[in-house]
């Protein structure tokens, strides 16, 4: 049995790679700000985030946030695994992160190479953004009477709970370096994700696709974010949306 620490264990990645290990009869630490018997703010290190990781093999460093310091917090994690004699880190990153200009992407690029130059055993897996992810952000757009989206944009979306199958035997595994990406089945516009989504909660909205100007719109445009060559998911948007709103108007792709 081995003993995994797992950062972000409370969030929508974290809770399911710590299920599955656990499952599997692995003794899993899961740390994050508010949850005890390890609440550490990764941000700040310290003796909490070293008693965390005393006696521990693996690490798996989901703990994110787009408000900024994910460097920060990895380098106090490297530092506290190297003083534990942690021999396996393993970190989940996204696709498109050495591609596509945006300051969060640039951050979770700058974690990798901070894991790669650690000294510590490490495996960096990317994905494309989470099917929960794509909801989010279609539901703020949806607050208005229209829909707005980036003209000329498309997007892979994945299982949550398939990258977390991914990771937890990653984890289970020796250090593999960078390992093959994790895209969903299927490369969709915008628009085609936007209406599957109103139909699937009964909502009525005009749709309006706008070309944007700047790096990053036209990285996202010529596809930097995504992995058609690694489409290896299996849970469609449309599944993912009748699970969670029980089919609306029956989830048709637009």
């Amino acid at each position: 049995m081995t003993t995994i620490l797992v950062t972000g264990g409370t969030g929508t990645l974290g809770r399911l790679v710590t299920a599955r290990l656990r499952t599997d009869g692995h003794d899993v630490r899961v740390l994050s700000r508010h949850s005890e018997p390890y609440a550490v703010d990764l941000r700040e290190g310290g003796s909490g985030l070293d008693a965390a990781l005393a006696g521990v093999d693996t690490v798996v460093h989901c703990a994110t946030t787009q408000r900024g310091g994910d460097e920060r917090s990895a380098a106090n994690l490297i530092a506290a695994a190297r003083r534990a004699g942690v021999t396996h880190l393993v970190y989940i990153s996204i696709v498109g992160v050495d591609r596509v200009p945006l300051g969060y992407y640039r951050s979770k690029f700058a974690v990798e190479k901070l894991g790669e130059e650690s000294g510590i055993g490490w495996t960096v897996l990317r994905a494309t953004q989470f099917h929960d992810l794509v909801v989010q952000m279609l539901q703020a757009l949806a607050k208005l009477p229209v829909v707005v989206l980036p003209a000329h944009a498309s997007d892979q979306p994945v299982e949550v709970a398939e990258v977390a199958d991914r990771l937890a035997e990653l984890a289970q595994g020796a250090p593999a370096g960078r390992v093959p990406d994790v895209g969903g089945p299927e490369v969709r516009t915008f628009e085609s994700l936007a209406r599957a989504y109103l139909g699937a909660t009964g909502r009525r909205r005009a749709v309006v696709n706008l070309p944007l100007a700047g790096k990053t719109y036209r990285a996202f445009r010529a596809g930097g974010h995504l992995a058609p060559e690694h489409a290896v998911g299996k849970g469609t948007f449309e599944e993912y949306l009748a699970g969670r709103f029980g089919g609306g108007e029956g989830g048709r792709r637009g």
